[in-house]
């Protein structure tokens, strides 16, 4: 047990007069559950773990093996800057074990730190820092979102963005669970937006990019709105991404394993070929990436989301890129993915990015020639003799039924239930009658 842990967290309570604790997991698609304790059983809970039923949570178990606990990592206790005083709540991020004390395979933030583990033997320590975009929505009378963006601004704008103060408020939020927020800021379409925070080992990323979630829709909910993380919510707009950025840094020395001051684009071997695999298995990490049918919807030619597996530095299109870093800041050489979507589970996102790239330097894999010019364009995408993503869930689906890497980084139970809940939403989608359907051909044939 973490006593130290123990005592700094009963300390904070305390401090703090919180009454109840929310002890939060995620599922396997990654909706976030919880819990809620009265403060009197917090010690009990901290110490021995917190029985439920994990037969009622979307991929975790069978009637007959349905009893698990919960566990706190102390790590994450917060208290929700957003409850009354009277009704003071911290959360706290839970592990999931079954009754014998194992962890649960079906448990995300386990299949993370499985993979994280491996990469540790291999003497890496995997870092991340998600770029989550995102709308602001209003609701009608009842608070359901309605597809009408709060505001009217475009990319940096100032005068026209009615949602900086919603945004500082949401920075608040956000610092008050420890999370170091760099940069906020309007994005390319109206009423879409991002709040980037410091890039850090992948399951506190995870962690973190969890709880942004949970945080912002919390406060947009306080100002009538509704923050909305749908990978395309609104034709003819341009989609919501959760570019990431990605590095290994050696476990021995603390330095970036990514950096080569002697190379063109100050990369390493060993970083080229962290890209050769994460290009070589794109497909088949695409549906853990892009978990939505609405997802495909993004990931098409003309609004700056990636179409062609490939890599570049300057090309904003490539699904892969190397940001610019100064000279002087060997540790900030990093490579860009930007396929993923906020809508996906940041714990296997992460866990199936990083298993592709180790397997790339197993292989001594070599990535493909750069592609810098630009690929958003239709005509040259339909030209091109690249490789492009899915354009659908079910193509996703079934490319990462053939990807044995993908597939052994998720493991079994996972994989399984996951292909099988996806499968189930791509054939309700294909049975069903859309407006536009009707409107297109019901007055023609």
């Amino acid at each position: 047990m973490d006593r130290a842990g123990l005592e700094r967290t009963e300390a904070r309570i305390q401090e703090t007069g919180v009454e109840y604790v929310s002890l939060q997991f995620s599922d396997i698609v990654g909706a976030v559950k919880q819990v809620t304790i009265p403060v009197a059983q917090w010690r009990g809970a901290a110490t021995r773990g917190v029985w439920f039923d994990g037969s009622s949570i979307e991929g975790f178990a069978r009637i007959a093996e349905s009893d698990m606990f919960l566990v706190p990592d102390l790590s994450t206790f917060a208290v929700l800057p957003w409850c009354s005083d009277h009704l003071a709540t911290a959360r706290v991020i839970c592990d999931v074990f079954r009754p014998n004390g194992e962890p649960f395979e079906g448990d995300p933030r386990y299949v993370l730190k499985r993979i994280t583990q491996s990469a540790q033997e291999m003497g890496f320590i995997f870092n991340t820092g998600p770029e989550l975009e995102f709308y602001l929505f209003r609701t009608d009378d009842e608070g359901r979102p309605l597809p009408l963006p709060h505001d009217a601004a475009g990319y940096f704008d100032v005068s026209t963005d009615l949602a900086h103060d919603i945004r500082a408020e949401m920075v608040k939020a956000l610092q008050a669970f420890g999370i170091d927020v760099e940069a906020s800021h309007h994005e390319v379409a109206v009423g879409q937006h991002e709040i980037d925070f410091r890039y850090g080992p992948a399951l506190q990323s995870a962690d973190n990019a969890v709880t942004f979630r949970v945080a912002l829709k919390a406060v947009a909910q306080r100002h009538g709105l509704f923050a909305s993380f749908m990978p395309k919510p609104l034709a003819g707009a341009n989609g919501s991404g959760m570019h990431t950025h990605q590095s290994l840094m050696f476990v021995d020395t603390g330095e970036n394993a990514f950096h080569d001051g002697e190379d063109a684009l100050g990369l390493s071997r060993l970083a080229r070929q962290f890209i050769a695999g994460q290009l070589r298995h794109a497909k088949g990490m695409s549906a853990v990436l892009s978990p939505l049918i609405n997802s495909y919807k993004r990931l098409v030619p003309g609004f700056e989301a990636p179409v062609t597996v490939s890599w570049a530095r300057t090309n904003r299109s490539a699904l892969v890129r190397v940001p610019q870093t100064h000279a002087d800041q060997p540790s900030a050489t990093r490579v860009e993915l930007r396929c993923p979507d906020p809508s996906c589970n940041p714990y296997l996102a992460f866990a199936v990015m990083l298993e592709c790239g180790l397997e790339g330097i197993r292989q001594g894999l070599t990535p493909p020639p750069a592609a810098e010019e630009n690929l958003l364009a239709e005509a040259q995408t339909s030209n091109s003799d690249q490789s492009t993503l899915p354009g659908t869930l079910g193509e996703a689906l079934h490319e990462l039924e053939k990807d044995d890497v993908v597939r052994k980084a998720l493991g079994e139970h996972v994989f399984a239930r996951f292909t099988a809940a996806k499968q189930l939403e791509w054939k309700a989608y294909q049975q069903h009658v859309s407006q536009w359907e009707l409107d297109r051909y019901l007055p023609t044939y």
